[in-house]
């Protein structure tokens, strides 16, 4: 019987996705699910969600909930990880007091300060999960959704590298879909491959049928001006392949547009974005809880199968898939540092999940990485060393906050957020 963990549980919208995915396999009909999560009330109405959806799909799993991590983690196969550590009320400060500086964001949950200070919340329940997996369930996979993506691989391979581990990420995946639809040809048409790191990776391949679609997409950006009014198809545009990001996050992890006021108009970029984007999923909790009480039937249409579901079907029946997933860089981009995640084609099945080799990237696509890399490889050094000052130079190179603000004002940033996160911070950091 395979088990699946899910921690984070109380993530519903998210929740609901996945077990409609993996329910609608038929070999995964009748898998155990353990969810967990700390807040009870989270869970009681992930459990509801659970069984409402086996019900509406006439599926058969065994369902338990737990606010015990270790319970939830016993005897699994798999686990998949959601959690957000310090909720709604961490992603205001992250951008609320960056704001106080003049420091805009847009998603701030990879890069930058934000996405510096929710990795270094994220990091200690990192190692609670690690020491309970490698204890619990040794030879399962931690199926990883949390942010900030390659921040959270890199510092478990450094910390637990005998956990196997997989980042897996839609953005390589939506970013194809949209530009087929765009570029009117099937999805099932076409062949592509991405590279890099999470939400700055490239599209280093985008074929039909054999043939590049990169020059119809010059065509259609030249004859549709309103198309090139956004970040990714600017960044496109000068340097050659497209980045599989939204433009909202694309924004933040270079130097050239949050700071500058005519190119926020010019590219329409929706500065303090993810608050809004929080917001609604509080809203979406509560009315999909209001739903589930008054026994209204859940909507369970998808238009694509999420990673994780596929990855766990391919493990257990053997079907081979491939896929983009985070995993430390061991020889897979050569043009990147070592060890800290990268982005690559995976092939899945029996044995697992096994990275492609994907050699050098452009220099141009490598150069901008390497900025991005930079930034996350200091972060996860302060944590490991516990040295305080790590977290305030990963601030200073990273491209937006660096573009925008003094060195002074970075380091008083940097003590206003250690503040403000307080006891979520490993301590030798607070």
């Amino acid at each position: 019987m395979t088990v699946i963990a899910f921690l984070g549980a109380g993530s519903v919208v998210f929740t609901r996705e996945l077990l409609a995915d993996i329910l609608s396999f038929d070999e995964l009909r009748d898998v155990t699910l353990a969810l967990h999560d700390i807040d009870p009330e989270r869970l009681e109405t992930a459990e509801m969600i659970a069984r409402r959806t086996s019900a509406q799909l006439g599926a058969s799993p065994t369902i338990t909930a737990h606010l015990d991590r270790r319970r939830a983690l016993d005897g699994a196969d798999f686990v998949i990880n959601s959690i957000q550590v310090g909720m709604y009320a961490a992603t205001v400060r992250d951008f609320e007091i960056p704001a106080r500086y003049g420091l805009r964001q847009t998603i701030a949950d990879t890069l930058g300060v934000g996405g510096i200070f929710r990795a270094l919340r994220t990091f200690p329940a990192l190692d609670g999960i690690a020491a309970d997996m490698l204890e619990l369930c040794p030879d399962a996979w931690l199926l990883n959704y949390t942010n900030p993506m390659a921040m959270n691989v890199a510092y478990l391979a450094a910390t637990a590298p005998r956990l196997k581990v997989a980042g897996l990420c839609h953005s390589v995946f939506w970013t194809v879909h949209d530009l087929a639809a765009l570029l009117e040809v099937p999805l099932d048409e076409v062949d592509y491959t991405g590279a890099g790191v999470n939400h700055q990776a490239w599209l280093l391949r985008l074929e039909h049928r054999g043939e590049s679609l990169y020059p119809r997409l010059d065509e259609l950006l030249e004859s549709y001006p309103q198309l090139r009014r956004r970040v990714r198809m600017d960044m496109y545009q000068r340097l050659g392949f497209f980045p599989t990001e939204t433009s909202e996050h694309s924004s933040e992890y270079v130097p050239w547009y949050l700071h500058h006021d005519d190119e926020i108009a010019r590219l329409r970029i929706p500065v303090g974005d993810y608050l809004r984007i929080s917001a609604d999923n509080v809203t979406e909790y509560h009315e999909t809880r209001r739903a589930l009480l008054a026994g209204e039937p859940l909507d369970l249409t998808r238009e694509a199968t999420e990673y994780a579901p596929q990855v766990i079907h391919s493990m257990v029946t053997g079907e081979r898939r491939r896929i983009h997933a985070n995993v430390p860089n061991h020889g897979l981009i050569t043009n990147l540092p070592s060890a800290y995640a990268v982005e690559v084609p995976c092939v899945v099945d029996r044995l697992g999940v096994r990275p492609e080799v994907v050699g050098a990237l452009p220099p141009q696509c490598a150069a901008l990485n390497r900025a991005f890399v930079s930034v996350g490889e200091l972060t996860v050094q302060a944590a490991i060393t516990g040295d305080p000052r790590m977290v305030r130079q990963a601030a200073m190179v990273d491209p937006n906050t660096a573009a925008t603000l003094t060195v002074k004002q970075i380091w008083q940033l940097c003590d206003d957020l250690t503040a403000a996160h307080g006891d979520l911070l490993p301590p030798a950091l607070r």
